[in-house]
């Protein structure tokens, strides 16, 4: 079975992100109940469920031969990939959600033969609509999208994250955060990957790394970075996949500036 075309995909994907993006509104500012999941700090609301339904239902109708990996239900639709996969965050930034500030996204990406050739993040309480076809340029709002053009990391801006186990782990990014601090021009931590990654491909941002992260926080937007002219990869500068659980995401041009500074992090 053959996978379904990047700008088919990206379609599928809008619409399903519209409609979950309306369902979060409604939640905003009222959240209700909020659970925890493996630590403390990971939530989990009503909101994030019901935004996943509506994800899951449009898939479902629009493409059932599609499997699924989801946040919060897992994987589902079976372990044959050669359809392809969505690859589903309900809400990134649900911490943010929960507290009423509004940088949190609804994030679908299309991955086919291991490589994300469509997505779409949208940050519903900001109006941001950003999106990806594989060969066809990303956009926001439906206006082209190009990175930034800065080539020095001593003037760039960056964004990062840390992970949910940050008080426990000693991989939590806090070495490499400090050294980027003191040798880029600033750094960012806005708490949701996938509007980090959006904010490169829209040039607001000039570079973004980090790690332990999951398949639905960078798949729809390192394709969204990549179609904008910006380049994605491991930490080491490999080849990226959303699987991994790290990224380094640049205009391309500080791309191995960066790399390097984050292996010459003092230990």
């Amino acid at each position: 079975m053959n996978g379904l075309a990047p700008d088919v995909a990206r379609e599928i994907a809008l619409e399903a992100a519209r409609l979950a993006g309306a369902r979060v509104l409604e939640g905003w500012g009222r959240v209700g109940a909020v659970r925890t999941k493996s630590l403390a700090t990971d939530l989990l609301t009503e909101w994030d469920l019901a935004s996943e339904r509506v994800i899951a239902e449009v898939l479902a109708r629009r493409a059932p031969q599609v499997p699924i990996l989801a946040e919060e239900g897992g994987a589902s639709g079976g372990a044959d990939l050669t359809a392809g996969r969505f690859i589903v965050d309900p809400i990134d930034g649900t911490v943010n959600f929960v507290h009423g500030l509004p940088l949190f996204t609804v994030s679908v990406g299309y991955e086919h033969d291991g490589r994300v050739v469509a997505g779409v993040v949208l940050a519903p309480a900001l109006g941001w609509e950003f999106s990806a076809a594989r060969g066809a340029g990303a956009t926001m709002n439906g206006v082209p999208l190009a990175v930034s053009g800065t080539d020095s990391l001593a003037q760039s801006m960056l964004a990062t994250g840390f992970p949910y186990d940050r008080a426990i782990s000693p991989k939590n990014n806090f070495r490499e955060f400090d050294h980027l601090q003191r040798v880029a021009g600033a750094v960012r931590r806005l708490g949701s990957a996938s509007l980090d990654l959006c904010l490169v491909a829209r040039g607001w941002y000039d570079g973004y790394w980090e790690y332990k992260l999951s398949p639905w926080d960078v798949a729809a937007g390192a394709v969204i970075v990549e179609e904008a002219g910006g380049r994605v990869t491991s930490i080491d500068g490999g080849p990226f996949a959303a699987a991994s659980g790290e990224a380094v995401a640049t205009n391309g041009r500080i791309h191995d500036e960066l790399v390097a500074a984050l292996a010459a992090t003092p230990r």
